[in-house]
């Protein structure tokens, strides 16, 4: 019942709170899940816990609410570990239509992309904790060490082994919002003119072409590599469908990429990845399941 009166319209302290870090800690969650459905899962657990809690005995709201969600949210990787051991073909992160002010901050941008998010699935569950807190977050190590229950000296070595692996395998440079564009108007050129050369031009030797269908949609079963695999794939499924394809230029995950619309029935998200100017990577996003997150823009916050 809403009553009239300024008093009981008044939000209580510890909903007020969590409401202002809610942003952040959707983004720490997601990050270290690459799944919104399960991030948001999360975070109910995350609230549950902070509504007991005395608020009197919270000296720093931001890193007791970030204790919280990361103790959840390592639980819930150990969990998805397992759940994707019987996952049907490729999996992908759940893509996020993201708002424009994501691309504006570069280091939240790169952080969440489909290549990095594809990353940090490489690394063990508190090697990815640790990684987000500190690279993405710049929390510090006796914060970090609170969060996951570790000791200062445990953490600065997993933040290393962890910047170690990331390194090896991260896109080579920070890739601009226009290359990333340029790529994708070339992929949606090839499919509405049937001219593939311009696409084909820039695609990487090891080009790698991944599909998520999640067993409800058809989706190519394991990664294709190569350019010349990769070239007659998509050069079948633009004659085969072209026709009935539309495409809209959109933000995903803080970067450029194409929804592709099915006789205007929502299908698919396709993102890239670019190394040296080239795309390396080709992600296509069609299990159902992924794509509830592409009709409305989710704010992300550091």
């Amino acid at each position: 019942m809403v009553s009239g009166t300024n008093e009981d319209a008044r939000v209580d302290p510890a909903t007020e709170v969590f409401v202002a870090h809610r942003k952040l800690l959707f983004t720490v969650v997601y990050e270290m899940l690459a799944s919104a459905a399960d991030a948001e899962d999360v975070l109910q657990e995350t609230w549950l816990r902070w509504a007991g809690v005395d608020l009197d005995t919270v000296r720093d709201p931001r890193a007791y609410l970030v204790r919280i969600a990361t103790r959840q949210a390592l639980t819930r990787l150990r969990t998805l570990g397992r759940r994707k051991e019987s996952y049907v073909g490729s999996w992908l992160p759940e893509p996020l239509l993201t708002a424009p002010d994501v691309a504006e901050d570069v280091e939240l941008a790169e952080s969440v992309s489909m290549a990095m998010l594809l990353v940090l699935e490489t690394l063990k569950p508190m090697e990815r904790a640790v990684f987000v807190l500190r690279e993405v977050f710049d929390l510090g190590y006796d914060e970090i060490a609170d969060a996951v229950g570790k000791t200062p000296a445990a953490v600065r070595q997993t933040a290393h082994r962890a910047r170690e692996h990331v390194a090896a395998r991260r896109p080579r440079d920070v890739v601009s919002p226009a290359e990333s564009r340029a790529a994708l108007d070339a992929f949606k050129r090839a499919a509405e003119t049937g001219d593939l050369q311009p696409l084909l031009d820039i695609l990487a030797p090891d080009v790698v072409l991944v599909g998520d269908g999640g067993g409800v949609k058809q989706a190519v079963p394991r990664p294709v590599v190569g350019a010349d695999k990769v070239g007659r794939l998509l050069a079948a499924g633009l004659d085969r469908l072209g026709s009935q394809m539309s495409f809209e230029p959109v933000q995903v995950n803080g970067y450029p990429a194409l929804i592709m619309r099915l006789d205007g029935e929502l299908d698919s998200v396709v993102a890239v990845r670019i190394d040296d100017g080239l795309v390396t990577g080709l992600y296509a996003v069609r299990n159902p399941e992924k794509l509830s997150r592409m009709r409305h823009e989710t704010t992300l916050s550091r």
